[in-house]
């Protein structure tokens, strides 16, 4: 590999939540998970409302200046319990559901991808120094932060966007009662 395809990337921070473990372990990818669903439905309900800290290093705080004027923020991280090995998957059963079609991991929200970097847009409760108070997110704790950025509709949103079917089908029972 050439000196020009490798990359560096530094942690900002770390991410402190509720979570111990993801729901979805990476290796449940390939397992029927039919009695799990409710175990997942619970586990994002339960999200909607809990607070995570968002740790940045002492030496990124200042670049932290100005973000609370945001109600929401993006951030990228690494999902840390990620076993290396799942980043060769190139596909997958939509959270492990045998009844739906095989599908590329570009095509999912799976964590075990090539690069497992994960995003998500959460709204933002209060800024202390260098800490960050967010609801809703679904990041182990001690996850890595990568990057946060101010979520900006105007470049991020798209009114109507598609959904595949099958997705559709997925937040439909996540959002059973």
């Amino acid at each position: 590999m050439s000196s020009e395809m490798n990359m560096t990337l530094k942690p900002i921070g770390k991410v402190r939540s509720s979570v111990a473990t993801p729901i979805l372990n990476a290796n449940d990818a390939d397992i029927e998970l039919a009695g799990k669903m409710e175990a997942i439905r619970e586990f994002h309900k339960g999200l909607q409302d809990a607070v995570s800290e968002l740790v940045i290093f002492p030496e990124w705080e200042e670049l932290l200046d100005g973000i609370e004027d945001f109600s929401h923020v993006m951030v990228l991280y690494w999902p840390h319990l990620i076993d290396p090995e799942r980043r060769n998957l190139k596909k997958i059963h939509p959270m492990g559901r045998k009844d739906m079609p095989l599908k590329g991991i570009f095509a999912t929200r799976s964590p075990a991808r090539p690069n497992p970097v994960l995003v998500t847009v959460v709204p933002l409760v209060e800024r202390s120094g260098n800490v960050l108070k967010v609801k809703g997110m679904d990041a182990v704790d001690g996850s890595l932060l990568l990057d946060i950025k101010p979520h900006l509709r105007a470049f991020h949103g798209e009114d109507n966007p598609v959904m595949a079917p099958w997705m559709e089908q997925l937040f439909r029972e996540l959002d059973e009662p």
